[in-house]
């Protein structure tokens, strides 16, 4: 067991103890009966309370420090946030998890099942599936079956509906913690014996994918680096989810390039009504920030990827290309342009995304 576990299971066992005995507990109990700092055993608190294993009875007052109840060993969900993005009638489910166990089960258990997803992707504790909008049916049940499937993807308004069967720990994880997760709205169970239907509501937010290119020059900068500040930036903004940033390789002896030739793309979850603010936002950023008067972005709404963006996207990897074909593919696919020369690898960076990391950061693999 590792230290952090080990640490984690004898502040429970004591805080149960000391509910048990005492009715509750201060930081002040179980620092001293440890012989921790009590800044450790505030911190322990803290992400306890988080998890839902411990709650706060009362508050500070006077003399009298803030008192808590251990309330279980187990985390309230096992799923830290669930969020969905739309494109036409495809949505795309993410599920950030606890560990990346759990994401690994779910994805291989959601595939054996059927149902309605149709491809998955798995980055450590984050899992993406992507379905079209309808029913399929899903096997569940006992082994060799699988335990959880996604069996139905529906829109109602501004919220998708994402219909679950599943037996077991799954179907504990969809009747009692589920609903814990940040970016769901609402859980509405049906229990069948054993089985459970779940069916999770959450936002159905837009998907937006920025490509950045060309921001160094010889006096320094990084591509990937000013695209890791946006996403950071971006991140703190109301309204806005951020998914995740990408690299990947452009032709690697095009004239001009100051290194590698690698440009980035960024994918975020935004809220409908917020999109012109990000897309300002962004635009704004690297303008500021990038050494070269060359910057250029390319912002696309929604995750599907038209064929001839992702030709575009191919060619750019294998030789040159001029500004000038970027500017048509870009109308072509309803894309954003802003900047100069790096228009050309922030467009190609855009539309290649969706493919597998291996594609992207080495141009013989095929998008």
């Amino acid at each position: 067991m590792s230290r952090v576990l080990e640490r984690r299971r004898l502040l429970l066992t004591l805080m149960r103890q000391v509910t048990l005995e005492d009715g509750s507990f201060t930081i002040a109990d179980i620092a001293g009966r440890l012989g921790l700092p009590r800044s450790t055993v505030q911190d322990w608190v803290k992400r306890l309370v988080a998890e839902g294993c411990v709650a706060g009875q009362r508050g500070s007052h006077g003399r009298h420090g803030a008192r808590f109840v251990a309330i279980s060993a187990m985390p309230r969900s096992t799923c830290r946030r669930v969020f969905t993005t739309i494109d036409g009638d495809s949505v795309t489910i993410f599920h950030k998890c606890l560990s990346p166990a759990t994401a690994g089960f779910c994805a291989l258990h959601h595939r054996a099942a059927g149902g309605v997803i149709e491809s998955l992707e798995r980055e450590g504790d984050l899992l993406r599936e992507t379905g079209h909008l309808g029913r399929r049916p899903v096997q569940v049940g006992l082994s060799p079956l699988a335990a959880v499937g996604v069996e139905e993807l529906k829109l109602e308004g501004d919220r998708v509906i994402q219909v679950l069967r599943s037996i077991g720990g799954p179907a504990y994880s969809l009747s009692e913690m589920i609903a814990h997760a940040d970016g769901v709205l609402e859980v509405r169970l049906e229990r069948r014996g054993a089985l459970v239907c779940a069916e999770v509501v959450t936002r159905a937010l837009d998907h937006l994918v920025i490509g950045i290119d060309d921001t160094d020059d010889e006096r320094g900068g990084a591509t990937f680096a000013l695209a890791l500040a946006l996403l950071q930036h971006l991140a703190r903004l109301e309204g806005v989810t951020p998914i995740g940033h990408r690299v990947v390789m452009l032709e690697p002896t095009i004239e001009g390039r100051t290194a590698g030739n690698f440009s980035s793309y960024l994918e975020l979850a935004v809220d409908p009504a917020d999109l012109a603010m990000v897309e300002r936002h962004a635009v704004r950023f690297v303008s500021d920030e990038a050494f070269s008067g060359e910057w250029g972005v390319a912002i696309k709404r929604g995750f599907r990827v038209p064929d001839a963006l992702r030709a575009f996207a191919g060619r750019a990897r294998t030789g040159p290309v001029t500004r000038g074909d970027a500017l048509d593919s870009a109308s072509a696919s309803g894309i954003s342009l802003y900047g100069g020369r790096g228009t050309v690898g922030a467009l190609a960076a855009v539309g290649a995304s969706g493919s597998s990391i291996e594609a992207q950061l080495d141009p013989s693999v095929p998008l």
